[in-house]
């Protein structure tokens, strides 16, 4: 039986290359010159930490962050922004979670689009990527033409192609 995996996983190593790029950048930049900007990755909780000045520093360091993850093919969906936090003086920091696997609400919402559009396969969750099966090759590419064009607020990618 044809099947695929839908999942929704960040690239790491593309991840780490961005923050490492972005530090270069806050570094070198004339307005951050001087003041406590800068980028940390912890890998293990997958967190990226923003350290700044002033909120001002922190969303110029931000747009940074976004367009340099655009620019290596990192989906900035996969970004779950936190809000801004003091630290002591006038220093703030800003954590930004990177999701990772499909969550249970979302994986639901994704069988339920897959079972309202009539095509002929079945979809099961499991763990946090949505397994696809069916009968027909074209069936299964019609569904994921189908999750692309209906699943805007996830970065869908569908991988484990079976034949």
């Amino acid at each position: 039986m044809p099947s695929f995996d839908t999942v929704s996983e960040a690239n790491m190593e593309e991840v780490k290359n961005a923050i490492t790029q972005v530090n270069k950048v806050v570094t070198n930049r004339f307005d951050l010159k001087g003041t406590s900007a800068k980028v940390e990755l912890k890998d293990k909780e997958r967190e990226i930490t923003i350290f700044g000045d002033t909120e001002f520093h922190l969303d110029q360091i931000m747009v940074e962050v976004t367009q340099t993850m655009g620019k290596r093919s990192v989906d900035v969906r996969f970004l779950d922004i936190g809000k801004v936090d003091k630290i002591g003086g006038d220093k703030v920091k800003q954590v930004i979670k990177v999701k990772n696997g499909i969550q249970t609400e979302d994986a639901k919402k994704i069988v339920k689009v897959i079972k309202d559009s009539k095509l002929k396969v079945q979809a099961s969750i499991q763990g946090d990527a949505v397994r696809v099966t069916g009968a027909k090759r074209d069936d299964l590419q019609a569904t994921m033409a189908m999750l692309r064009k209906e699943v805007k607020d996830l970065p869908l990618e569908f991988n484990n192609f079976r034949d």
